[in-house]
C-alpha cells in the first residue's frame, strides 16, 4: 500500500502543555498534495511558536473591545468555519461583508480570502484584525496591549528570543498555528492510498459523477484549483467580488473556487452564505445557474447554463462529498482551545 503520510519536518521540538510533553511538532506534507508554499525559511514552525500562535488565535484580547477572538468566526468542529452566520459577524455584533471561510490547507495556498486580496499567509490575520465589522483593532495599540499583558512576553521570548513584541512576530505566530493545519485524512484519502472498502456503491458513483462533472474547478488533491470563477449566482453584482481587487471588467462576480474537502461540515456556502445545505448548492447547479458577462465557460456548455444533474446523480455526488470529511483534523487537540480544560 502507498505510504499515506509524507512527514517533512520543520523543526522536531517539545511543547509543553500542562506540563505533559507534547508530540513533536512537524508539518505534514500529504504523499499526493502539492510542495506547501508557504515560506518555512523565514519562518520555521517551532514548539514554543505554534503553541504561542495557538493562545492568540483563540485570545479575545485581538479585538478592540477584548470581546471577539479569530476563533469566534472559525470554529474547529466544523474545519474552523463560520455555522452560526451566513456573513461574518465581528465586536457589537457588527454585520461583514462575507461567509467566513474554513482554514486549513492554506500553507498550499498562493491568495487568500474570496477574492484573493492577500498572497501570504502572513498578512491574512491584518484584514480581520483592522477590519471595523471584525475585530477592530489598530495593530499598534494590539501590539501594546500584548506587551503588557503578563501571558504573553516570556512566551513571545521564547518563540522569537527578542525582548519586545512585536508585530512581525505576532503575525508570524498565527502563521505557525494555521499552517499547521493540514487535513487529509477522509475517507476519499484512505480509499485512494488503498482501502478500497472503505467507500460504499453510492459514494464511488458519487466520485466518478464528480470527476466528470466538476474537477475543472474542484481539482483533487486539494479539490479546488485555486481560482476565481462567476458560478451563475447573480446576473448584476453588488459585490464585485475579484475584480474589486484586479480592476477588471472581466473578473466582476468571480470569487475564489472553494475546496470541497470538508464541505460537509463548512455551511452555509458561496461567498455570502446563501445556501444552507449541499442539496441547494446542487439544485443551482443543476436549474438555478444564471448567465451574465462572465459567467464561467463551463457552465456555458448546455443549452440551458448549468451542469446536467439528475436528482439520482444530485444524490450520488452529496454522498460522495460527505467522504471528504476528516474528523481527524477537526478533534486534533493540537488545534483545540487551550484556554479551555
Amino acid at each position: 500500500m502507498k505510504n499515506l503520510f509524507a512527514w517533512l519536518v520543520v523543526l522536531s521540538l517539545v511543547a509543553c502543555a500542562d506540563e505533559d510533553e507534547s508530540p513533536a511538532v512537524q508539518f505534514w506534507q500529504p504523499d499526493d498534495f502539492p510542495p506547501a508554499t508557504y515560506t518555512f525559511q523565514n519562518n520555521p514552525v517551532t514548539a514554543p511558536g505554534f503553541e504561542l500562535g495557538r493562545m492568540l488565535f483563540y485570545d479575545p484580547v485581538f479585538s478592540r473591545d477584548s470581546t471577539v477572538s479569530c476563533a469566534n468566526c472559525h470554529l474547529q468542529a466544523v474545519a474552523f468555519a463560520d455555522p452560526a452566520h451566513k456573513i461574518s459577524v465581528g465586536i457589537n455584533d457588527r454585520i461583514g461583508t462575507r461567509n467566513a471561510p474554513p482554514i486549513f490547507n492554506l500553507a498550499f495556498k498562493s491568495n487568500f480570502f474570496w477574492d484573493g486580496g492577500v498572497n501570504h499567509i502572513d498578512f491574512i490575520p491584518i484584514n480581520a484584525i483592522v477590519n471595523p465589522n471584525e475585530l477592530d483593532q489598530d495593530i499598534d495599540v494590539l501590539i501594546s496591549k500584548l506587551n503588557k499583558y503578563n501571558r504573553y512576553p516570556q512566551k513571545f521570548k521564547d518563540a522569537f528570543n527578542k525582548a519586545n513584541i512585536d508585530s512581525q512576530q505576532m503575525l508570524f505566530a498565527l502563521s505557525q498555528f494555521m499552517v499547521m493545519m493540514v487535513s487529509a485524512n477522509s475517507r476519499y484519502d484512505q480509499y485512494v492510498n488503498g482501502n478500497k472498502s472503505v467507500l460504499a456503491e453510492q459514494e464511488i458513483r458519487g466520485l466518478a459523477l464528480v470527476e466528470s462533472k466538476c474537477t475543472s474547478c474542484h481539482t483533487p488533491p486539494l479539490f479546488t484549483n485555486d481560482g476565481f470563477a462567476n458560478n451563475g449566482l447573480d446576473t448584476e453584482f453588488t459585490d464585485r467580488g475579484r475584480a474589486i481587487i484586479t480592476e477588471s471588467e472581466n473578473d466582476v462576480g468571480k470569487f475564489r473556487v472553494p475546496t470541497l474537502r470538508n464541505v460537509e461540515l463548512t455551511d452555509p456556502y458561496m461567498h455570502d452564505g446563501r445556501f444552507r445545505t449541499l442539496e441547494q448548492v446542487l439544485t443551482h447547479y443543476q436549474q438555478g445557474v444564471k448567465d451574465s458577462p462572465t459567467l464561467d465557460p463551463l457552465l456555458k456548455q448546455n443549452e440551458t447554463p448549468g451542469i446536467v444533474l439528475s436528482d439520482t446523480e444530485k444524490a450520488d455526488i452529496i454522498a460522495f462529498l460527505k467522504t471528504l470529511t476528516d474528523r481527524s483534523f477537526t478533534q486534533d487537540k493540537r488545534f483545540a482551545n487551550p484556554f479551555l480544560p
